[in-house]
C-alpha cells in the first residue's frame, strides 16, 4: 500500500457546554516518534492514544493537539458547602484540643480553598473523553483520506517511471545479446591485422573471447533486476505499508544497474544507464515521503 505519511486532520466535537479541538500531524520520519499537547486533566491518557497510533500509522513524526474549551456560561467558580461544613467542625475540634481562645474565622477555612472549591468540577472528564474519543476516530478519518490521496499521486509517478527503467533494461539487453559475437569478430580482425594468419592461436584467441563474453554478459544482472520488478510491483500492490520495502529494492535495482554500466564498454548502454539511474533517483526521493 502506498500511504503518503505527511497529512493533516482538524475536528472539533461539543457536548454539554465542552468543546474539543483535535489537531493531527504527521511528518517523514524512519520510525514512529510522538508528540503530544493537551490539558493536564486528561495528560494521563497519553499511553492510550500512543497505542492507537502505533495501530493506525506504521512510521513517521506525529504531532498531536488537543484543546478543552469551556463555554463561558458554565460556573467557573463553587464551593462544596458539605466539605465548609466538615472543614468548620474540624477546626472546632482541633481549637477544643488545643484549648484556643479564639473563635474559627472565614479566613481560617478559606486557608483550605483548594478543598472546598469545585474550580475544577467544570472539567467533566468523562464528557471530555468521549468527545476526545470521536475527534480521534474522525480526525483518522481524515488524515487517513489525505495520505491515500497523495500516496495514489506519488504511486503513479513512480509506476511511470519504473516503466521507463524497464524499457531501458530490455534495450540493454537486446544490445548485448549482439555484442558478443560483434566483439569476437571486431577481436579476430584486430589480431589478423598483427599477425600472418597462419600465426594466430585459436585457442588461446577462444579463451580471450570466453572471457570477454563474461566481462561483456549482463544476462544475470537482467534476471536479477526482472525478479526486482516482479517484487517491486507486488509491494505496491500490498494491503501492507510498502515504505522500507520498496525502498530496499530500489537499492537493489540501482546495485545491478550500477554493474551493468561498470560492465558496459558501449555508449548507447551507458546513455540508458544513466537515465535509468536518474528515473531510479526520482522514484527514490518520492518513497522516502511514503510510509
Amino acid at each position: 500500500m502506498i500511504k503518503s505519511m505527511t497529512g493533516f486532520s482538524k475536528t472539533e466535537s461539543s457536548s454539554s457546554g465542552i468543546k474539543v479541538t483535535t489537531e493531527i500531524k504527521t511528518l517523514n520520519g524512519k520510525g514512529l516518534e510522538f508528540n503530544f499537547r493537551m490539558p493536564r486533566q486528561i495528560q494521563h491518557k497519553e499511553m492510550e492514544l500512543r497505542e492507537f497510533f502505533r495501530n493506525n500509522i506504521s512510521r513517521g513524526t506525529i504531532f498531536v493537539n488537543i484543546a478543552v474549551d469551556i463555554d463561558e456560561d458554565i460556573p467557573k467558580f463553587s464551593i462544596n458547602k458539605d466539605i465548609v461544613i466538615q472543614c468548620f467542625e474540624e477546626l472546632q475540634s482541633l481549637r477544643k484540643t488545643l484549648k484556643l481562645k479564639e473563635k474559627i474565622s472565614i479566613e481560617n477555612i478559606l486557608a483550605f480553598a483548594d478543598k472546598i472549591s469545585n474550580r475544577d468540577n467544570q472539567f467533566d472528564e468523562e464528557v471530555v473523553l468521549k468527545l476526545l474519543s470521536k475527534t480521534i476516530q474522525q480526525g483518522m478519518k481524515v488524515l487517513d483520506t489525505m495520505k491515500m490521496k497523495e500516496g495514489q499521486t506519488i504511486l503513479k509517478d513512480a509506476i511511470n517511471r519504473i516503466k521507463i527503467v524497464q524499457e531501458n533494461i530490455k534495450q540493454i539487453e537486446e544490445i548485448s545479446s549482439n555484442r558478443v559475437a560483434q566483439e569476437r569478430e571486431r577481436l579476430r580482425n584486430r589480431i589478423a591485422q598483427l599477425f600472418e594468419s597462419d600465426e594466430i592461436d585459436e585457442h588461446r584467441l577462444q579463451m580471450e573471447i570466453v572471457l570477454l563474453s563474461d566481462k561483456l554478459d549482463v544476462s544475470e544482472e537482467c534476471v536479477r533486476l526482472a525478479s526486482h520488478f516482479k517484487f517491486f510491483a507486488e509491494a505496491i500492490q500490498s494491503p501492507e505499508p510498502a515504505g522500507r520495502k520498496i525502498n530496499f529494492l530500489l537499492q537493489e535495482i540501482n546495485r545491478e544497474i550500477n554493474t551493468i554500466g561498470s560492465k558496459a564498454n558501449d555508449s548507447t548502454i551507458s546513455q540508458l544507464v544513466v537515465v535509468a539511474k536518474e528515473e531510479l533517483e526520482r522514484i527514490r526521493e518520492q518513497i522516502q515521503n511514503v510510509e
